[in-house]
């Protein structure tokens, strides 16, 4: 085996040689030939190359071989200052350079006090104590519309005027009791006069009275028929005196506000059952969330809270949470929460869609800036400094944002030394270098 080897060493070795003989003669040549026709053409040449040291004028000829060789080295790429990309071998592992360095800030994770915002989607309502649905008094027919939607009443002020035969028949009723009170008055009052001359008996005085009594109960009933039917006691007065009936019944706005809302039409037929107008005062409006029973216990009567409206860009509005239901609904499992709203600029409407965000009762427990946690695969992670030069990535047990902080119930412990900024680069450079890009 050794001689087979021995032999084709020796054949290759004589080939190389002859191929370097070949190469030495086609550079004689071609060093001739080059020689030669620069005398003709640029004789300087020749002359000042023949100054150069001795050393130069045996290395020249190489010169050309040289640039060559440079020239397909970086053809192919050999010169790329391109550094060497560093894989972690961990997962979790993140190596980092100085450009790395400087986009992250390291802090520690430590014990302090925590208020838990709540957020809870609900919307913009009336403020019940400032509302009204003003009905009809009396079945009847409409006959003048004198109010429109967003216009602004006064209390007592006439909205429409309804005729109504009903009316008329308890206008009617209150005139006969009052006739048959009077007339049963004076009856009583001429029998006291004559039991007093020993005329008529005692049994006939208190018939009479009894009679005078009666009356007097159906003429208050019949007053109070007419009230009910929005009668006020000027035109009962007037109608007493005068005994002309009217069938006409105004509805009339019984707190002040603007007409938000209008279910009737003139010519239409109405029933005390039915809700003709709403009158509202949107100087104040609610806003109502439904809050599950989970978190109910955080919120009390009187808390700070922010109301988050959509359709205002988002812009948060002050208010307090006014009141906490006492019950949780069987269905839903939620409990009602309602804040009061100072809306005096008239920028909010009832409708609106809103996020009601109320603070909890601050509590000591271990927290971490926002920033600082990542979510990657439905878990959340904080990364701590490994080495000089490397993070690694730490699974932790996170609850919700509270102004601009995270609770942490497992996976670090309080005064460790973690990334709290810049930890979204660290984990694209850990994916980078994952996916060897």
């Amino acid at each position: 085996m050794k001689q087979y080897a021995q032999i084709a060493y020796t054949w290759l070795m004589s080939h190389v040689n002859k191929g370097i003989d070949v190469i030495k003669d086609l550079q004689s040549h071609a060093n001739k030939n080059t020689r030669a026709w620069l005398s003709g053409v640029a004789p300087v040449v020749i002359e000042t190359f023949d100054k150069l040291p001795e050393s130069v004028r045996k290395v020249a000829p190489f010169l050309p071989w040289i640039f060559l060789l440079l020239f397909t080295l970086n053809l192919f790429g050999y010169f790329d200052k391109a550094p060497a990309q560093v894989r972690a071998q961990n997962p979790s592992i993140v190596f980092v350079n100085e450009e790395i360095e400087k986009m992250v800030t390291e802090g520690k994770a430590v014990v302090g006090p925590f208020v838990e915002v709540i957020r809870v989607p609900g919307r913009i309502d009336f403020h019940e104590s400032h509302l009204a649905r003003i009905g009809a008094n009396v079945t009847g027919r409409v006959a003048e519309m004198l109010v429109m939607p967003g216009q602004v009443v006064k209390q007592g002020d006439v909205l429409a005027q309804i005729t109504s035969t009903e009316l008329t028949q308890s206008q009617l009723s209150f005139l006969k009791a009052r006739n048959t009170s009077d007339l049963a008055e004076r009856s009583a009052e001429r029998a006291r006069i004559l039991f007093k001359e020993d005329v008529i008996p005692l049994a006939e005085m208190q018939r009479r009275e009894s009679e005078a009594s009666n009356a007097k109960a159906e003429l208050r009933a019949s007053q109070d028929q007419l009230i009910v039917q929005g009668m006020n006691k000027n035109s009962i007065n007037r109608l007493a005196k005068t005994g002309i009936i009217e069938s006409i019944n105004n509805v009339t706005a019984t707190i002040p506000g603007e007409v938000v809302e209008r279910k009737i039409n003139k010519g239409q037929v109405v029933q005390p059952s039915d809700a003709l107008f709403t009158i509202a005062n949107l100087d104040t409006l609610w806003a109502i969330a439904q809050v599950p029973e989970t978190n109910a216990p955080l919120i009390k009567k009187g808390q700070k809270s922010d109301i988050q409206v959509n359709a205002l860009n988002s812009k948060m509005i002050e208010a307090k949470v006014s009141f906490v239901s006492s019950i949780v609904n069987p269905e839903t499992r939620t409990v009602k929460v309602r804040a009061e709203i100072d809306n005096t600029n008239r920028q909010l409407r009832p409708g609106m869609l809103a996020t009601l965000l109320v603070e909890s009762e601050p509590v000591e427990i271990l927290v971490v800036p926002s920033e600082a946690i990542i979510r990657e695969g439905n878990y959340d992670y904080v990364f701590k400094r490994e080495t000089f030069d490397t993070f690694k990535m730490v699974q932790v047990k996170v609850g919700p944002e509270g102004k601009g902080q995270r609770p942490i119930y497992s996976g670090i412990e309080p005064g460790q030394s973690i990334v709290v900024k810049g930890a979204y680069h660290l984990n694209t450079e850990r994916k980078r270098q994952l996916s060897g890009g």
